[in-house]
């Protein structure tokens, strides 16, 4: 493939007057610099809608758009809603940080109101939306009706356990009972699935692919889970026989305990992988390209102990293998896919990518721990793969740089060559430009230079993560000019 360069940066991270980034004006005014800077590939985090802890990669529904991604301004063109009917609701007061619980008390009760007045006009096209994502959003609606009725608990909590265990009576009952509530979930994601494709239509035109990413796993508080019991490892009761997470790594001395359930791959494989490959195929309707988080558990998976406190007492069991991905190409042709290949990797992991073909990832924060021999020092790349400064999961480079060890330190400034004075985070993009992987990656944040205040997820942690912001106009015209030069000048110009 031809060499390219893009930028990871969260929708939710984009600058906008309502307390957190949306797919309207200001997602085209960042596409339109991207444009300008030389950029072929725009990475973005999860889209769903997020639950407790605010996190991406724990989502009510794999199918179902965020919410908080709608465009309040287009809903005011559309004539749903009045400038005035926004403002009279908070949306915090912080330009750089986004304040979740301002806008999950004013989002929705904005959004019921342009319902409202969408149900006055033509429904047709929602009636044909509704008509043509019946599998899954039936489920979803009704579970986020649900849900709200029973005070917002997990669905294992439910006080109701017929309708916990969807006894076919007691889902027509709450279909019945809570009509209007299910179709307003409806709503919402007819409007998030209008505006993205638009979203992606601009983008799309000016020659920029949308990267969007997957999480490997999902919530257990999901519609996913609650619709769809069989697809996962729970007992008799419906709880995880185990759960999700990784072992003791770089960034956590007790492992990474993330609660998700665990696949029940005897009963996938069994299927055809009938429900991964509904979810793959609605990814690609989504994204350009969409990259795999946690890559690795397709070969070997971690699983730890239901109830366990952390992470350390897991154990390795094996996923389904190529098998999965021959199934995939089988059913749904050539997906554009990039593989998380991070953290402890066994042989037959690396055997697994090499086998599927699809890029893995490789970061430069990492690559200063030791010898010549890392594997994410730019000399050792080969062309498949994308080289990013940092993900979302890494401190900035700025961040980064003035925490490292002395040695290590050193060894970076041997390496790309920063001598006092540099800027270190422009030393790190043109040694990921220069750099013989096809993809070259920068986070958003790296590109402005930003600290560690600007870090968007420390992971095993909970609260102040998922928040960051980008200031309004700090997307200059010199930035993009600098990009362009750097992509002219490695080659990452994609020809058009």
């Amino acid at each position: 493939m031809a060499r390219v360069s893009g930028v990871l940066m969260p929708i939710t991270s984009l600058p906008s007057p309502y307390g957190i980034g949306t797919i309207g004006k200001e997602a085209r005014q960042f596409a339109d610099f991207l444009k300008a800077a030389g950029q072929s590939v725009w990475q973005i985090l999860p889209v769903g809608p997020t639950s407790y802890g605010d996190s991406p990669y724990q989502s009510f529904s794999t199918y179902a758009g965020n919410p908080y991604m709608i465009d309040l301004d287009t809903l005011v063109k559309e004539g749903l809603l009045t400038k005035a009917q926004i403002d009279q609701f908070y949306w915090g007061n912080n330009a750089e940080e986004i304040d979740y619980g301002a806008i999950y008390y004013s989002r929705f009760e904005v959004l019921k109101i342009a319902y409202e007045k969408f149900m006055e006009g033509d429904r047709k096209a929602f009636n044909s939306f509704k008509r043509k994502n019946s599998k899954w959003i039936k489920d979803y609606a009704l579970y986020m009706a649900v849900k709200k009725y029973f005070g917002n608990k997990a669905w294992p909590e439910w006080d109701d356990v017929d309708i916990l265990v969807r006894d076919e009576q007691a889902v027509a009952r709450y279909t019945r009972k809570f009509r209007k509530e299910i179709d307003f979930w409806k709503w919402v994601q007819f409007e998030f699935y209008k505006q993205w494709e638009d979203f992606r239509a601009y983008v799309n035109g000016l020659g920029i692919k949308i990267l969007g990413d997957m999480p490997i796993y999902v919530a257990m508080d999901s519609a996913d889970t609650w619709a769809n019991p069989d697809v996962f490892w729970l007992d008799e009761k419906l709880d995880p026989v185990c759960v999700a997470g990784c072992p003791p790594d770089y960034f956590s001395e007790t492992g990474q305990l993330w609660g998700n359930p665990l696949y029940d791959w005897d009963y996938l494989k069994e299927t055809g992988y009938e429900w991964w490959m509904g979810r793959i195929a609605a990814a690609d309707k989504l994204f350009d390209i969409t990259r795999i988080d946690h890559f690795r558990a397709f070969d070997t998976y971690y699983a730890i102990p239901f109830g366990a406190e952390n992470a350390i007492n897991g154990e390795w069991r094996n996923g389904p293998g190529i098998d999965f991905f021959n199934v995939m190409r089988e059913k749904l042709g050539d997906i554009q896919i990039v593989a998380e290949d991070l953290g402890e990797l066994f042989d037959s992991v690396t055997a697994l990518l090499e086998a599927s073909g699809y890029p893995g990832m490789k970061v430069l924060e990492f690559a200063f721990a030791d010898d010549d021999d890392n594997d994410f020092l730019p000399h050792n790349y080969t062309h498949n793969c994308v080289v990013y400064t940092g993900t979302h999961d890494n401190d900035t480079v700025m961040g980064w740089y003035s925490q490292a060890e002395g040695w290590e330190k050193e060894h970076c400034n041997k390496y790309l060559g920063i001598h006092p004075g540099d800027e270190v985070n422009w030393k790190f993009i043109e040694a990921a430009y220069k750099s013989v992987a096809d993809y070259a990656i920068i986070q958003m944040q790296d590109i402005l230079g930003l600290g560690s205040e600007a870090r968007i997820n420390v992971p095993s942690t909970l609260g102040g993560n998922w928040v960051w912001r980008m200031k309004d106009g700090a997307a200059t015209k010199e930035i993009a000019d600098r990009l362009y030069n750097l992509s002219k000048t490695y080659s990452r110009l994609e020809e058009k």
